[in-house]
This record gives C-alpha cells, sequence and structure tokens, in this order.
C-alpha cells in the first residue's frame, strides 16, 4: 500500500553520523566517527553487583511499573547533587527522569512547539536534538559558533528577526560537535537575552563531567531566577549510554507538560536503570569514577591531538582547541568538497568520520568541517586512521 506520511515527517532522512556508522560493520574501517563512550570507562563490576542484590532482595521494585516522574530514591539523589554540586534548581523547578538526555529535548519539543514555531540552535550542533525538533514541525534558524561559543552577536540579532522563537537550544560543554565551550560572560549575556527577549533556553549538559583541562564553568541553569531556562542531563557518558537514564530540570509548570507528553510515549523511563543510577551514586565513590573518567579521556584527548598535529595539519587541515568531552573538529580548507571528502575516506581509504553538515540546521548549509571521536577507537586504531586519513588529504586537497 502506499504510505501517506505526517508532514513534519515526510522530509526527515536518517541521522548522517548513522549511516556513516554502517561503514562500520567493515571489519577494515576505522571507525572515527562514533560518539559512543570508551568501553574501559563503564563500571562493569560495580552494575554487576548492583543488579545481583536488587535481584535477590527487591526484584519486584525493578520489575514492575513505576510512576512517570521517575524512581523517587534517584530524583531525590539528582536534585541535592545538583543544587549543591551545580547550583541547579531553584524553589519553582522540578525534576523528571527521562529516558536520556534526547528524550528530555524531544518532550520540550512536544510541550512547546507548533508546526511552523521557531527553535534557535547552535550552528552546528547535536543532530539528535536538531531532528527531535523537526520532528514536531519546527523552522529551525542557526546561530554561529565561535571558540568561546555561540556568538551572541548573531544570536541577538536572531531574537529580534524572531520574537517569537520558542527555545534557544544550546550545548555549552564541550559542544557536540564543535567541541566549543561558552565562556562565563557569554552564559551571562545568553541568560539576559533571554530574559530580554522572553526565549526560553534549553541547556543540554551531557560531557560537562568529562572536563580534563581548565576550570569548570558554571551551567546556564545556575543563573536561573526567573523559571527560563531547563537543564537536560544525563547518565550516558558517565556510567553507560546503553542504561538510557537522563533527567530534566525544569520549571514546574513547564515539566507537567513534558510528563504528559512522556506519558504518551513510554509510560516511565526504565526502573531497573533508574536503580542502578541511584545505587551507585549513593554506594560506589561517584566523584572518584568520574576523575577515573576524566584521566582517560585526557590521554585519549592528547594522544588523537598529537596525531592530528603530524598527519593532518600538515596535508592543510586545522582544528579547535578542546578541554573535554569526546570529539574534535576539523576544518578544510576554503574550496575544498567536504562531503566527497567524507565518502571518499570511508569509501576507499576505509576511515570513517562524519560530515558537517549532518550537524547543521539545514545539510544544504555551507560546511567546510567534520567531526573526529576519539573515545571509541582503541590507540592503534586511532593511529591506523589518522595516519591514512592524513594520507588521503595530502592526496585530495592537491587537487
Amino acid at each position: 500500500m502506499e504510505y501517506r506520511f505526517a508532514d513534519q515527517i515526510v522530509h526527515l532522512n536518517p541521522s548522517a553520523v548513522r549511516e556513516i556508522l554502517k561503514y562500520s560493520a567493515d571489519p577494515e574501517v576505522v571507525p572515527l566517527s562514533a560518539g559512543n563512550p570508551a568501553p574501559e570507562a563503564f563500571p562493569v563490576k560495580a552494575l554487576q553487583e548492583i543488579s545481583s542484590r536488587v535481584l535477590a532482595g527487591r526484584a519486584i521494585d525493578a520489575l514492575q511499573y513505576s510512576t512517570t516522574e521517575g524512581y523517587a530514591p534517584l530524583r531525590n539523589l539528582l536534585k541535592t547533587y545538583m543544587k549543591e554540586k551545580h547550583g541547579v534548581g531553584r524553589d519553582f523547578d522540578e525534576l523528571l527522569v527521562t529516558s536520556g538526555a534526547q528524550q528530555a529535548l524531544e518532550l520540550l519539543a512536544k510541550a512547546l512547539i507548533n508546526p511552523g514555531d521557531v527553535v534557535l540552535c547552535e550552528a552546528p550542533s547535536f543532530v539528535g536534538a536538531l531532528n527531535s525538533f523537526r520532528s514536531v514541525g519546527a523552522k529551525l534558524v542557526g546561530v554561529p559558533l565561535q571558540s568561546d561559543g555561540i556568538d551572541v552577536e548573531a544570536l541577538e540579532a536572531a531574537m529580534k528577526a524572531n520574537p517569537n522563537a520558542k527555545f534557544l537550544y544550546t550545548i555549552p560543554n564541550f559542544q557536540n560537535p564543535a567541541g566549543v565551550t561558552m565562556s562565563m560572560d557569554k552564559r551571562r549575556r545568553v541568560y539576559a537575552l533571554a530574559k530580554e527577549y522572553g526565549i526560553l533556553v534549553a541547556e543540554d549538559n551531557p560531557y560537562g563531567d568529562l572536563r580534563y583541562s581548565g576550570e569548570n564553568v558554571p551551567a546556564i541553569k545556575s543563573l536561573d531566577e526567573e523559571g527560563i531556562v531547563m537543564y537536560a542531563g544525563t547518565f550516558s557518558k558517565v556510567i553507560s549510554p546503553g542504561l538510557r537514564v537522563g533527567y530534566a530540570i525544569a520549571p514546574k509548570t513547564l515539566l507537567q507538560k513534558m510528563i504528559v507528553c512522556k506519558q504518551g510515549e513510554d509510560v516511565h523511563t526504565n526502573i531497573w536503570s533508574q536503580i542502578l543510577c541511584d545505587e551507585f551514586m549513593a554506594n560506589y565513590d561517584y566523584e572518584a569514577h568520574l576523575e577515573g573518567l576524566r584521566s582517560l579521556y585526557r590521554v585519549k584527548a592528547e594522544k588523537m591531538l598529537a596525531l592530528i598535529e603530524e598527519h593532518l595539519v600538515p596535508a592543510g587541515i586545522t582544528y579547535d582547541k578542546i578541554d573535554g568531552g569526546l570529539f574534535v573538529w576539523c576544518h578544510l580548507p576554503e574550496g575544498a568538497n567536504m562531503p566527497e571528502f567524507c565518502t571518499l575516506a570511508v569509501k576507499d581509504h576505509k576511515v570513517a568520520v562524519v560530515p558537517g553538515n549532518a550537524f547543521m540546521p539545514y545539510e544544504t548549509d555551507p560546511c567546510q568541517s567534520f567531526r573526529i571521536n576519539f573515545s571509541t577507537p582503541s590507540d592503534e586504531a586511532m593511529e591506523r586512521g589518522i595516519k591514512k586519513l592524513g594520507e588521503f588529504a595530502r592526496e585530495y586537497l592537491k587537487r
């Protein structure tokens, strides 16, 4: 039969990231395209111990239906932790446990966006969030990034041009894909602009705990005295993405609508996974675990940057400095055909990177950059992949 898809869905295409990842099934391909945590980052032994205890002592708690808002001990622990450690959460806020931070963003979009409504976003930005916004009919308006975060002059111009924009989506820490971190000055200016123009800020912070150089920068949500920031956090990068546990901290009125939307999506986030996260935070040395992750990724990042300096920079490729996260944003010289470069790299040279246009508000937007991941590949794979990519780049950029 002929399927008649919804207007807001018919033009959605599979994520270019996922399409590139299909090539990773070829054992000869070096996958520098993924965004997965390092396999050695998972606290497997601790999660095994917790699972055994839960199934032996209170299996029904983990196996039965539960409340949409989330497992109460985890919610309470997270509210205390985020308030004490990050200054996030006010009396007017509440916390909802979600199926990853991705769902927090999708619920926000469902709660606020009518077809044709404008969402302001960084350009480039996280493709999963952009697709969630597209799926409810949002019109995306991109705002350029600079080395210290979003271009606030361009942001104000976008707010003036789109006074009814529903929200600004931003990833202030180690942005995906660009890796940059928004300065404290810009965070204050973004908050002030949001307040002035009456636009909500959706602050996505999946990588904030993975800082391995420089000083921590407070969350935009920590500035929130007016109830104009929704904060999305997740355990995906610090415990396990497979658990699918994230959370949203937002004003109660907004969160209540997101809860209603969630009830129609999945009733509640996996309770077993929520119990695992709660037990791990409460009964294991969570801060030591985070420090271990930072040490792990510091070494991997330094190795990747050294390889880029050795093999890619001499070929004519530049990159942006990073202080944390999982990605490096690399740039081809003006005039080079970036999509073709990425396609030929994986098809003919067996090195997978992600073309930068996949992260733009519209894939037809001009982009000369591509994303490299260093958390997933082994040291040997990194060396082999970057060397091959450099050899190909020298050949390609001579044309």
